[in-house]
């Protein structure tokens, strides 16, 4: 929960205004501020304060706890010009608060985390539990200073500024080491644990064979990516409370699915009781991965628990981004946080271009020219495979016209993939043109290097006998000058020679230009591959100079 606390009321009116775009994660405060301020502390994850930081800070002091506990801070100027992040930057997320409430109210975000002023990913926000001298090993990547990176498995990390050898370290393991006075341990959640137990067995039994078993394999618990056991235990009160107790997701399966799992150690005992030969061996390997620690009793007397550990390999990341149409500002934050993710940027370099101020020091970019669509795919699927965290970036909507099929179909389930969308290039003409997309509407690739233009003109005829809206992608190019005409030829057996066709290219670019026209008029040689081409239907109007297509058919009787 977000708390919100101001003063005056040009405090409130914004306040007021967060509130709104927040309803389901924020709680105003009233009342005198100092108690308002100290109550919100206690009981809420973040604050925004609209008052003057001198304020906050003297009221805030007496409360602060440390970075792992306090909430994230941010103040808001009476101005509303600036989000200043104040406290827990990191742990409590002011850092990034500060961005969406300066997104939100027009405010801009005050940032002055060292790591980043300067574009560094802080050890404590890669995702993973950390433990060591984080300050200090931070302090040596800000100065340029050798710091190794030991990964023990591969795991996606941002790129990070490593050597190959130095007086610091940042270590990857699941192993149970403590770290040393120039070490950051990251522990990667790389253990699965499969519990069985019997009915009524205690918590306390099942959560003590757990880390015992850690323990003895000189494993960290904080590894732990989950419990994994059968069915007919989902509900059995020591497994579930074992699970919540670790702070990890139970993850349950049927018997059927355990029973086919080759173990070393089958049983007739929960044969019998859930029908599987094995439950704690099974569920741990059921994901795959290396069987670190096969079947183990508690020490109760009788034992009422068993668990089994294996370590699952890491898992690369694809994340496949739209950039939009080109303009900076439709460039949407989750694309922005992906390419500060990755450590590997695939793309096309004209694209690589738009965006590579935006990429955090040490992304390693690999860009090739036009034609090259599958070899990139390839490549990116690949360096995901190696366990980096990879963006392969895309114009307007990854997925429509671009990178995306070709990825997702050289891509299989051994990686993690991702999709960001983005503004594509319909949306962003039909935004300039006006409203022609307010009812049903189909985009056609008239590109036939991929596509048979058979296949092309059955489509095209069909969208026109349905009377859909026709955008038009890769209309026309120097190879291609027949296309369109013929496109617009099929359209024109359909609709009126005055029906509204608008024309944009470098929609939301610097070169930007726009025209409507209507189906008749339209020259195609004044077309080309930067352009989309939209034809209305029969209800598609020119108003007030924009292109309109009604959400019904009804209004529009009236005007005939």
């Amino acid at each position: 929960m977000i708390g919100l606390i101001s003063a005056t009321v040009a405090g409130a009116a914004a306040r007021d205004r967060l509130a709104a775009a927040w309803p389901d994660r924020s709680r105003v405060y009233e009342g005198p501020v100092g108690d308002a301020v100290r109550a919100a502390f206690v009981e809420c994850e973040q604050l925004v304060c609209f008052l003057a930081t001198g304020a906050v800070v003297r009221l805030l002091a007496p409360l602060l706890a440390g970075k792992a506990a306090d909430p994230g801070v941010v103040c808001v100027d009476e101005g509303g010009r600036f989000a200043v992040s104040l406290v827990g930057g990191h742990g409590g997320g002011a850092n990034e608060l500060a961005r969406e409430v300066g997104g939100l109210i027009g405010a801009e975000p005050v940032v002055t985390t060292a790591t980043d002023a300067v574009g560094l990913p802080g050890l404590d926000t890669l995702g993973f539990p950390f433990e060591g001298a984080v300050a200090t090993v931070s302090r040596a990547l800000l100065d340029g200073e050798p710091v190794v990176l030991e990964a023990e498995s591969a795991w996606p990390l941002p790129p990070l500024p490593t050597a190959p050898q130095g007086p610091y370290t940042i270590r990857l393991t699941d192993r149970d080491v403590e770290p040393g006075e120039r070490e950051v341990l990251l522990r990667p959640p790389s253990l699965v644990v499969g519990v069985g137990a019997s009915k009524g067995a205690p918590v306390d039994e099942v959560l003590g064979l757990v880390e015992d078993t850690l323990q003895d394999a000189g494993l960290s618990v904080r590894s732990v990516a989950e419990l994994a056991t059968v069915d007919a235990k989902s509900e059995e009160p020591g497994v579930v409370g074992a699970a919540e107790r670790l702070g990890v997701p139970l993850v349950t399966y049927p018997a059927e699915r355990l029973a086919a799992v080759d173990v070393p150690n089958p049983s007739a005992a929960p044969l019998a009781a859930v029908g599987t030969p094995s439950v704690a061996e099974a569920a741990a390997l059921l994901g795959g991965g290396e069987l670190l620690v096969p079947k183990r009793k508690s020490g109760a007397r009788p034992a009422m628990a068993t668990c089994a550990v294996v370590r699952r390999p890491g898992r690369g990341r694809l994340a496949v981004v739209g950039l939009g149409p080109g303009a900076r500002d439709l460039l949407t934050p989750r694309a922005r946080a992906e390419l500060r993710r990755a450590s590997v940027l695939v793309g096309l370099d004209q694209y690589v271009d738009q965006i590579r101020d935006l990429l955090r020091p040490g992304t390693r970019i690999l860009e090739s020219g036009l034609g090259a669509e599958e070899e990139r795919a390839r490549t990116a699927v690949a360096e995901a495979r190696k366990g980096h965290a990879v963006a392969l970036i895309g114009s307007g909507d990854a997925g429509v016209y671009a990178m995306a099929s070709p990825a997702l179909a050289e891509a299989s389930d051994d990686i993690d993939v991702v999709g960001v969308p983005g503004v594509t290039a319909a949306l962003a003409a039909g935004a300039i043109l006006g409203a022609p997309l307010g009812h049903d509407h189909v985009s056609i690739s008239l590109s036939d290097l991929h596509t048979p233009w058979e296949v092309i003109e059955r489509r095209v005829r069909a969208a026109a006998e349905a009377d859909l809206v026709v955008t038009f992608y890769n209309p026309r190019s120097r190879g291609r000058d027949w296309q369109l005409p013929k496109a617009l030829a099929i359209l024109a057996d359909h609709r009126e020679p005055t029906t509204p066709v608008g024309v944009v290219r470098n929609a939301s670019r610097a070169d930007e230009s726009s025209r409507l026209t209507t189906l008749a008029a339209l020259d195609p040689q004044t077309v080309d591959m930067m352009t989309v081409v939209t034809v209305g239907n029969t209800a598609t109007r020119e108003i007030a100079g924009r292109m309109v297509t009604p959400r019904g058919y009804r209004w529009q009787e009236g005007d005939r």
